[in-house]
């Protein structure tokens, strides 16, 4: 049986207290508890070192550490939120899809402890990301203006539903607008223009696309009439069009996979270079298992 909680998997870094705060504020607004896990591998070192039970001792003290520095955060943010604490034995990838089987969403910062200084997105993140049963937010160290509209791709994948009632739901929820992002390919392609993206274009359609994005937005716009929505129309490609969208948002929303893949296999190539790039926190929208 799904619950009505919320995973936040920690670690104690930036970006993972980034994710505790988006997480304990996102819990009080849904209305739902907060469970809070912390994975922590020792097994390596204590076979390499043999340095016995003392070991996992005070890897258990630190953990327990990360977690209470996480509460603590949870409780000065939103304290009337349920919190479930949880260290556990293990690598963090299994253990927290394992804990999010149930979960209405998991929350992740976009970094941890291991990996390139450059890099924006950690392997872990990625993972989790690609694989869990249910929608996934990854927040970095980014500070997204509060007045900033929810951001959302839509295509024309079968999951495009999707993605617009986890936008929709969103923006009622935070009492936000919406900027619906289309990126479509000009009349004349790249490589027969020196300019990029091309200035060409054709009135008709421009018109046509939209009234497409129209065309897919109105049982959302009847369901939800009290969200402005404003649709924004891109030659870019839509990697480009979503990371340009990012920097003016306060959360951007894209489906686990788009055109050319197997249901529920992987994150598509758009929504990852996004998770790699966005400006703001991201959502991958998933449909949740019954």
């Amino acid at each position: 049986m799904r619950s009505k909680s919320i995973v936040v998997g920690i670690d104690g870094t930036p970006t993972s207290n980034a994710a505790v705060d988006w997480a304990a504020r996102e819990a009080r607004q849904r209305g739902s508890s907060l469970r809070i896990v912390h994975a922590f591998d020792w097994d390596w070192r204590e076979s390499r070192f043999e340095v016995g039970s003392e070991y996992v001792d005070t890897a258990r003290q630190q953990a327990d550490g990360v977690i209470a520095a996480a509460a603590e955060r949870v409780r000065s943010i939103a304290p009337e939120v349920g919190i479930q604490t949880f260290a556990l034995i293990g690598h963090a990838v299994p253990r927290l899809l394992e804990s999010s089987r149930t979960a209405q969403l998991l929350v992740l910062g976009s970094r941890g402890r291991g990996g390139f200084g450059g890099m924006l997105l950690g392997s872990t993140s990625q993972r989790l990301a690609i694989h869990a049963p249910c929608p996934v937010v990854v927040v970095g160290d980014q500070e997204p203006a509060a007045d900033a509209p929810i951001a959302v791709g839509v295509d024309d994948s079968d999951n495009a539903d999707l993605v617009l009632e986890a936008a929709f739901t969103t923006a009622a929820g935070h009492g936000r607008p919406i900027t619906v992002v289309r990126a479509y390919p000009p009349v004349v392609p790249a490589w027969l223009t020196t300019d990029f993206p091309p200035t060409v274009d054709a009135p008709e359609q421009h018109a046509a696309e939209l009234a497409h994005v129209e065309e897919q937005l109105a049982p959302w716009r009847a369901k939800f009439p009290e969200v402005p929505v404003e649709v924004t129309l891109s030659h870019d490609t839509p990697p480009a069009a979503l990371v340009a969208a990012s920097r003016n948002a306060q959360l951007i929303i894209v489906g686990s996979h788009g055109h050319g893949l197997l249901s529920g296999t992987l994150v598509g190539s758009t929504s990852l270079q996004l998770l790699h790039h966005a400006a703001c926190p991201v959502l991958i929208a998933r449909r949740l298992p019954d």
